[in-house]
């Protein structure tokens, strides 16, 4: 199935057999480079020549500084072809990696992606999956033999164990013209590539628009919860926010979308979940997040309520130090103008790694009512009070809250720009927009920097 939103489009290597097809079309007002695997043809097996048309759609997209948008239905390299498929699906492995921070990858999922092309949906930007479509490395057969455990194609690699559980699933469509204008609406947030800005969107909802109802949603108890997806739609244009992956550690929210017309990515921590706490998942998460907008131009906004990162014996097992370091890693080369909004809460390693002035970014605000410290006063006083009585507790609590807990201390101190009144987030946001408009940081050459993967 094609889109009919598109024009004339240029076939690529038109007549080479196999189950891939590639052209340049028009797709509204811009043109990309659209590839298909269709499974109704040997099931969507890459031959070397099917490879070749992927790698020479990935070529194009860079030569002409277009995005690539892929469907893909496949059931893996052609077993009967040999080596040869797995030489030609590694040619367009290459090629995807080659798009990589240069132009937007979007690929769409409409049916089975096995084995090596799996694969290719770790290597593109975003991945939208239809109801229908699964994805694995390893399918259940191999599953049950190797580990005796009985599975099936939906709960091994359905689009819903990817968007919940690997995250490899940045949307879920009910069916492919819905993912299709799934991935319209992404694009309408990014370039064409990395040498040009997002494009604006015309709106009338004003820059100075008072926001107070944000600061309303937030609940007087300072362990209270609330959905921050509320906060974003009542800071942003028109209370429009596309979210991203979703699903998948629920503790961090991802999104894009505009302030005074100009596109915006969004992270924020996520208090209905884990009490918005940081944990493996999350780091992940927000680290791809980051390094997308700052590879294709779109400022970043960082909203910040979270008491820390999620203890724990297992998370520290599984590596929390080193997938914690990929988040501030990000933040720490991203060039893109930053702003970071302190909500309620910023406690101890998180307040670092969620983007915090010493991180580089351009602007820093507070509410009023947030927390700056190292760690809540509860906390404190069971490290500092702990043979105090309770009433003794209770005072040191009071008066580390007075002293400490407030975002004045932080202010006097450079770490926060200014305190600012939530009904005025919105107006404070859009003007420093349009300041870092500008914003260009000439980077020291290397080959590459090392990120903590």
């Amino acid at each position: 199935m094609r889109p009919t939103v598109l024009d004339m489009a240029v076939p690529l290597r038109s007549r080479v057999p196999g189950a891939a097809r590639a052209e340049v079309r028009r797709w509204g007002d811009r043109s990309v480079v659209w590839v298909e695997v269709s499974g109704e043809v040997h099931k969507g097996a890459l031959s070397n020549e099917a490879s070749s048309i992927i790698e020479a759609g990935a070529r194009t997209a860079v030569e002409e500084q277009i995005p690539l948008v892929a469907v893909i239905a496949s059931s893996g390299a052609d077993i009967a072809e040999g080596m040869s498929a797995l030489h030609g699906w590694g040619l367009a492995a290459r090629a995807l990696t080659d798009c990589s921070g240069k132009v937007p990858t979007i690929m769409i999922v409409d049916g089975p992606a096995v084995s090596g092309p799996a694969l290719l949906l770790g290597i593109v930007d975003h991945v939208v999956m239809t109801e229908r479509s699964y994805a694995f490395v390893s399918g259940p057969t191999m599953v049950t033999e190797f580990t005796g455990v009985v599975i099936d194609n939906d709960e091994l690699g359905g689009a819903v164990a990817h968007a919940r559980h690997t995250g490899a699933a940045s949307l879920v469509a009910p069916d492919l013209e819905s993912a299709i204008a799934a991935v319209e609406q992404l694009l309408s947030y990014l370039p064409d590539n990395s040498d040009v800005e997002p494009p604006d969107v015309i709106t009338d909802d004003v820059s100075e628009r008072p926001t107070p109802e944000a600061g309303d949603r937030i609940p007087p108890s300072s362990t209270g919860s609330y959905d921050v997806r509320d906060v974003i739609r009542d800071i942003c244009d028109d209370g429009d926010f596309f979210e991203i992956r979703s699903r998948w550690s629920a503790n961090l929210v991802t999104g894009f979308a505009t302030l005074d017309g100009r596109p915006v990515g969004v992270l924020a921590n996520q208090p209905m979940v884990l009490a918005g706490t940081l944990d493996i998942p999350a780091s992940q998460k927000g680290a791809r997040f980051v390094a997308f907008c700052d590879a294709f131009n779109l400022p970043i906004i960082t909203l910040v309520d979270t008491p820390g990162f999620y203890p724990g014996k297992d998370l520290e097992w599984r590596g929390m130090i080193r997938h914690g370091a990929q988040l501030v890693f990000a933040y720490g080369r991203a060039t893109v103008p930053r702003i970071c909004v302190i909500l309620r809460k910023s406690y101890g390693g998180a307040y670092i790694v969620m983007d915090s002035k010493r991180m580089g970014n351009d602007l820093c605000i507070a509410w009023p009512w947030a927390e700056l410290a190292v760690m809540g006063a509860g906390q404190a006083a069971a490290i500092l009070q702990r043979r105090a009585t309770p009433d003794e507790r209770a005072a040191f609590e009071a008066d580390y809250t007075e002293r400490l807990l407030n975002p004045y201390v932080a202010a006097e101190r450079g770490y926060v720009d200014a305190v600012v009144e939530p009904a005025d987030t919105r107006r404070v946001i859009c003007t420093a927009l349009s300041a870092l408009f500008d914003k260009r940081e000439n980077l020291p050459g290397r080959k590459h920097d090392n990120s903590p993967l």
